[in-house]
């Protein structure tokens, strides 16, 4: 009698240790689903603090698109002098994404405001894509520099295109807007951050 009472209790030993390892990462599962969860209602995704903010713009050096022209003129690639002296709006973009192109409209918008430069990084892109995807939907890039391996999109902390960054006159990122520019958050992020780095007053 004692023998089949050890031998159960051993059989429900048996049993509960392998409902806890089955159990074990479904409920690691739903704590990391409801973080996820809060995370995501717990502010505007597209403001992940980036820890870029507030520091020079990285040094980046890229080549053009060849053939590439804008009001006739060749468009240079970027050079890290392109983010001085005035208020720039660094677009991250590629051919294949498809926010980009919901989002043209609006940064050829941005681009006629002539108190502020729009410089492009294309990031992974081909050439020929590249310059077909600007004739298409209009090309608002003062400069655009084609960056193939995606080493500068890294060096800017870039989770994903499109992506842009308001550098103010002084060389320093104030702001990244991480996913498309929408009409929503055009009027009620991108804007004002944009005024207020016009309005800022270079030190030094």
């Amino acid at each position: 009698m004692g023998q089949t009472e050890e031998a159960l209790s051993e059989r429900g030993t048996g049993l509960w240790r392998r409902r806890l390892i089955v159990l074990t990462p479904v409920v690691g599962f739903l704590g990391l689903a409801a973080l996820f969860m809060l995370r995501l209602n717990s502010g505007d995704p597209s403001r992940i603090p980036s820890a870029l903010i507030g520091h020079p713009a990285p040094p980046t050096t890229l080549p053009p698109l060849p053939g590439l022209a804008r009001n006739g003129e060749p468009v240079p690639g970027v050079d890290a002098a392109l983010f001085r002296g005035e208020v720039t709006l660094v677009n991250v973009w590629a051919s294949w994404c498809v926010p980009c192109r919901d989002e043209a409209p609006l940064l050829m918008e941005l681009a006629a405001d002539r108190r502020i430069r729009v410089i492009g990084i294309n990031y992974k892109d081909q050439a020929d894509n590249a310059r077909r995807f600007l004739g298409l939907y209009g090309n608002p890039f003062a400069a655009n520099g084609l960056d193939s391996n995606g080493r500068a999109a890294i060096e800017w902390g870039v989770y994903g295109v499109p992506e842009t960054f308001v550098v103010g006159r002084d060389g320093r990122i104030v702001f990244k807007l991480i996913g498309p520019i929408t009409a929503d958050n055009l009027v009620r992020v991108l804007k004002p951050e944009i005024e207020r780095a016009l309005a800022s007053k270079v030190i030094g």
